[in-house]
């Protein structure tokens, strides 16, 4: 089937109504669908190039639109209980599940994501459903003994108010899923900016959304979507109206935001660039760590938050581990992700391929040896689409362009001697994300998950750095923007906290012993 045709497929399953050959709105406020008054955008697959769709974009005008619905819904949305806002969660995560094959086509097409990684993505969504309607009833406080005689003290958590949020091209379901599921348990409304190469994601997650409001009679405008440029972003981020911003992206896109927020006391949760390293120690289970290695280096094509993209491996395994990684990768099937076989599918853009060959001529001339990769691959490949052979590159420990975060598959390897030279070099770099160890000696293990170990905000043992569960927060340290989101206690991110006092006695002592007589 053609894209094109797919993508009516794909609308139609949905029951998203809309002429072949007209721009999509690029402002949906609940079931509204406003045509943009900003500029047309044209979406094509990074499959082969060819156009998916075509928008007319949101202005910033046209944000505050969006803005103000989810202002208005508000006040509905936080008196209902949470155990009913958790139904209309439960419903949502039914549909995606009904809808599972089809939501993944619309991330293939636009994302060019494999099929199997596409269905993961949706299954993180449904999971997060399920996460989130056993959180609403638990949204949970504390009584705490006052000092006072016939007094209560406790905590509760309240709702915060419309959570922006801004996310990216590489999981353009799932990322949203972990703040909007969790939002609005929390009975929070909800204001949506996707990544402009991802709008028909965007727009197939708010129709689900909007079909479970739809069961339940419940007001959509609950959740709204603004398909725009930076100006769109930049409206939310200063808009007092939303007390939290949620965005990822970019450690830059990242620090854009954090000032434009805090300029107004606002609150962010920032999930921005991961540059993961895995400590590979002599006592590993190289069979193991091989095949974890080569899915966290070229799983998405490089273009995970969470991707390996540095192995510090000790002196005596490198040439061995560097070897069987390089053959591994030789019998990848790289190509069209619509296919079964596929394992890489396409890069995003030819901005990635430049990227990725900037990177590679850096590391070149700091003392790096490529041993395998790095090419464009044109044949047996769709025509028009960005097709590239996974890197490996032999590199001394601690040079500039290991630092730095290229969103494609490169994996520097780099050599280390004694354990803490490892920690040092693992940690010798501004973002925090995903870390791992590979090793058979408990003491090792435990130390690079203590204080003196790895600074990330997820360590693992014995396994990569990609492929999170739900049920853990997510999120990082350093540049990476100190967030979490999904599991554990991340809902706390979406609610407001108050103390309360309760005197329920017949004096009125104060704290602290102090007397004041009138």
């Amino acid at each position: 089937m053609k894209v094109r045709e797919s993508v009516a497929a794909l609308r139609k399953s949905l029951g998203i109504h809309h002429p072949s050959d007209a721009p999509f709105a690029g402002l949906v406020t609940g079931d509204r669908y406003v045509a943009g008054e900003g500029d047309i955008l044209s979406i094509a697959t990074p499959i082969d190039g060819s156009e998916l769709a075509r928008f007319k974009t949101a202005s910033a005008h046209q944000s505050c639109e969006a803005i103000r619905s989810a202002s208005d819904s508000y006040s509905f949305w936080r008196s209902i209980p949470a155990p009913q806002r958790g139904e209309l969660v439960r419903r949502i995560g039914n549909i995606a599940r009904e809808q599972k094959q089809t939501l993944a086509g619309f991330i293939t097409l636009e994302v060019g994501k494999t099929q199997q990684e596409a269905l993961g993505e949706v299954q993180e969504w449904i999971d997060v459903c399920d996460f989130a309607v056993g959180l609403s009833r638990q949204l949970h406080g504390l009584t705490v003994v006052s000092e006072r005689s016939q007094h209560r003290l406790m905590e509760q958590w309240l709702p915060l108010g419309p959570v922006g949020i801004i996310t990216a091209f590489n999981f353009p379901v799932a990322v949203w899923a972990w703040n909007a599921m969790l939002a609005l348990i929390c009975g929070d409304t909800l204001v949506w900016k996707p990544s402009e190469k991802t709008p028909l994601c965007a727009l197939a997650c708010h129709r689900v959304v909007q079909l479970a409001a739809e069961q339940l009679d419940i007001s959509p405008q609950i959740s709204n979507l603004v398909i725009g440029g930076a100006s769109v972003g930049q409206t939310i981020c200063e808009d007092d109206r939303i007390p939290l911003v949620s965005a990822t992206g970019s450690i830059p896109m990242g620090k854009k935001v954090a000032q434009t927020v805090a300029a107004r006391l606002g609150r962010t949760l920032l999930e921005l660039g991961g540059n993961n390293g895995m400590v590979i120690s002599p006592t590993a289970d190289l069979d193991l760590a091989l095949r974890a290695i080569v899915f966290a280096a070229v799983g998405t094509t490089g273009q995970r938050c969470t991707s390996l993209r540095r192995l510090i491996v000790h002196k005596t395994i490198l040439e061995r581990l560097s070897a069987a990684i390089a053959e591994s990768y030789q019998g990848l099937r790289i190509g069209d992700p619509r296919e079964e076989t596929t394992i890489i599918g396409p890069l995003i853009g030819e901005h990635s391929f430049l990227q990725m060959q900037e990177a590679l001529d850096q590391a070149r001339q700091q003392g790096g040896e490529l041993l395998c990769g790095g090419d464009r691959i044109t044949a047996k490949v769709p025509p028009g689409g960005v097709y590239v052979e996974p890197a490996l590159v032999k590199m001394p420990a601690q040079t500039d362009i290991v630092k730095q975060e290229t969103f494609a598959p490169i994996l520097y390897v780099m050599e280390y001697e004694e354990f803490a030279q490892a920690v040092q070099i693992h940690n010798d770099v501004p973002q925090g994300l995903s870390s791992a160890i590979f090793t058979e000696d408990m003491r090792e293990a435990e130390r690079f998950l203590s204080v003196n170990g790895s600074d990330c905000g997820i360590a693992n043992v014995n396994i990569g750095t990609s492929g999170a569960e739900i049920g853990g927060a997510f999120g990082g340290e350093k540049e990476t923007g100190r967030g979490r989101e999904s599991g554990t206690d991340s809902w706390r991110n979406y609610m407001r906290r108050a103390t309360n006092t309760i005197n329920y006695g017949d004096e009125l002592p104060l704290a602290q012993g102090i007397e004041f007589d009138i």
